[in-house]
């Protein structure tokens, strides 16, 4: 009976020494240089690898393209997606982190003395030549930003996942 417990009992605790602790990423503050086109350091040209270090707590990976779907590391929560595979960055309006200079929801109108002039316009979005690629502005019906795309690529051959 004593040896059927200490046997019972070396075998429970040996189950819970092999249990394993998982710790929860811990991202740092999201900080975005509209100016120079990055996110804490990471360009539109960033590998889906370096992003998933420097950026751990993603909600989402999607490593393999389907269909519809694009490479990307995305960070619903804090509204921020990067679309490695097709070297843009993109910023939702539910955006959690630091701007510079903060042009979510800035209006249309006073956009000239930080960007210049457009390269390409719409009614509901602008693009403008950056030194770094192209920056492309989205607006809603009050002409207020709620969407930014940071791309490496020119207007001539960025490719947008849906």
């Amino acid at each position: 009976m004593k040896f059927s417990l200490l046997v019972l009992t070396g075998i429970f605790a040996s189950g819970v020494s092999m249990a394993q602790l998982k710790t929860t990423p811990v991202c740092p503050p999201i900080q975005v240089e509209i100016i120079s086109g990055n996110v804490n350091k990471l360009s539109p040209k960033s590998t889906l690898g370096e992003v998933k270090i420097a950026l751990p707590c993603f909600s989402e990976v999607i490593e393999e393209p389907t269909g519809t779907n694009c490479k990307a590391v995305i960070y619903k929560d804090r509204g921020i997606y990067f679309y490695t595979d097709r070297n843009y960055i993109e910023i939702r309006e539910n955006f959690d982190g630091k701007m510079s200079p903060k042009l979510m929801g800035a209006d249309r109108k006073s956009l000239f003395s930080t960007l210049g002039y457009p390269k390409i316009k719409d009614i509901s979005w602008d693009a403008f030549q950056m030194e770094f690629g192209i920056l492309i502005l989205y607006y809603d019906k009050a002409g207020k930003i709620n969407k930014i795309q940071i791309s490496s690529k020119s207007v001539d051959n960025i490719k947008l996942c849906e």
